[in-house]
């Protein structure tokens, strides 16, 4: 990884109902942020929320949000892939995903590289539960681990929900990421979103870029924005409040752990990829593999 600067972006869906126009609109205008900030901030690397194309709740049939929305690489994506194009920068883009068969439709993140082509794609493995096929939902979940070898460094990709996985992301930074971009349209809470953020990359000993929605989706239900981006050692060095926008940081490898905590005269001196007790995760296995549900009510 080398240093560069990237940005998390929040806009606010065009409210419902959707169309093939409010896709379109919602695509004009994240075409128009990332040119905005790119041009203020010099970013390399701009990630924008969970389903930017559409809003998070869709409130239209499964098939239908099918019929609204494409397969990636796709009319879906093309007006980013343009802009990301014009401008030699990578872009990150939260949408639904036309699957395989009218009815299955996947919640994507689509890294789009500085050629303008998709570079990776990764399908949420998390679905929220009201998001979730299987509990009426809509979402398909997908079952692949995404990370991405580009010329900034190695991209790992989760969604919103992923988040409460600590699994998932370590898959990620055990495969080499130094970068895990989180799309998002994360409604339970400001703290839960930070935490969860801030685990991840302290966790792993990576940046964490985390594009949250802000505004009001098709079925009326309201995003607190909030985006932010953390440092290896769970600092957040950059936070947006509630407007449409962007932050924005230089992420330097060099400096990511060089203090215990931030600003510190003292070293780190652990890693917790190196230091993990790999005989401890053998010998359990079965139990991180075994199915599992709270005790408590809920």
């Amino acid at each position: 990884m080398r240093a560069f600067t990237t940005a998390a972006i929040q806009v606010a869906p065009v409210p419902g109902p959707l169309s093939p126009e409010t896709v379109r609109k919602n695509l004009d205008k994240c075409v128009d942020f990332v040119r905005r900030c790119v041009d203020a901030t010099g970013a390399e690397l701009v990630v924008l929320p969970e389903t930017a194309t559409t809003g998070f709740t869709p409130d239209c049939s499964t098939e239908d949000l099918w019929d609204l929305v494409s397969e990636v690489p796709g009319p879906v994506t093309e007006p980013v892939q343009q802009v990301a194009r014009d401008l030699g920068v990578h872009v990150v883009l939260g949408t639904y995903e036309r699957g395989p068969e009218r009815g299955v439709v996947h919640n994507a993140s689509v890294l789009v590289g500085r050629d303008g082509e998709v570079a990776g794609v990764y399908r949420k493995t998390h679905p929220f539960c009201t998001e979730h096929v299987d509990g009426g939902g809509w979402v398909t979940p997908g079952n692949d681990v995404t990370v991405v070898e580009t010329d900034l460094g190695r991209i790992g990709m989760i969604i919103c929900f992923d988040g409460d996985y600590p699994e998932l992301s370590r898959i990620q930074a055990v495969r080499g990421a130094e970068v895990i971009v989180r799309p998002s349209a994360l409604l339970r809470s400001a703290d839960v979103w930070e935490l969860t953020s801030r685990a991840r990359a302290y966790d792993n000993h990576v940046f964490v870029v985390g594009a949250n929605a802000t505004g009001t989706d098709p079925a009326g239900v309201l995003y607190f924005g909030n985006s932010h981006i953390v440092t290896p050692v769970g600092h957040i060095v950059a936070k947006a409040a509630s407007h449409e926008g962007w932050v924005s940081a230089l992420l330097d490898p060099d400096t990511a752990l060089a203090s215990l905590t931030p600003g510190s005269n003292i070293g780190q001196g652990f890693d917790h990829l190196r230091d993990r007790n790999l005989e401890l995760i053998r010998r359990h296995r079965s139990e991180l593999e075994g199915e599992a549900q709270t005790p408590f009510p809920h």
